[in-house]
């Protein structure tokens, strides 16, 4: 490190960072994963920004919106259109990676909400074991619909979204 630059140090040690180990924790979540569905994706406009959303349901009609990106919500909704690029976006490109390297991807499990963002899993599964991979709930469900796997919420997360609904 030059002479001319200060350490980085976290605004907050009590708390771990993002992406440290489940044992650690960063949320209070546990519970059962939900199967969920992609209900819609939609954006809003105001103050001449745009907002992307995703928002997943289950069966009981409870309802998660997360927040995405506009590459991400671009990367979902083509998907669900049946639209298709003559490239290949990056997405795609971890796809053909995971498959080529003889993986599938199981299943997705958002699994966490740590001051409002939410983390997920990739379950990549191969021949010998099963791969757990933190990512983004936005690329997991990219990913997800991609592969045409299931995409869980635990049930803790999907109740917490229905009290801050009201």
């Amino acid at each position: 490190m030059s002479e001319d630059r200060e350490p980085f140090e976290p605004d907050n040690f009590s708390e771990p960072p993002a992406f440290f180990p489940r044992e650690i924790g960063r949320g209070e979540f546990a519970g059962t994963p939900v199967p969920v569905r992609i209900a819609a994706t939609y954006s809003t406009e105001a103050h001449d920004t745009v907002q992307r959303f995703v928002q997943l349901q289950d069966d009981e009609g409870r309802y998660l919106t997360i927040s995405i990106g506009p590459f991400e919500a671009m990367a979902i909704s083509l998907v669900l259109e049946g639209t298709t690029l003559d490239r290949p976006m990056t997405h795609d490109l971890l796809k053909m990676a995971i498959e080529r390297m003889g993986g599938n991807l199981d299943r997705v499990v958002i699994d966490d909400l740590w001051n409002a963002t939410y983390y997920a899993k990739l379950y990549v599964r191969t021949k010998s074991n099963e791969l757990e991979v933190d990512s983004r709930p936005s690329d997991a469900i990219a990913l997800a619909v991609r592969f045409g796997c299931p995409i869980y919420v635990l049930d803790s997360i999907l109740e917490a979204a229905q009290m801050d609904e009201e």
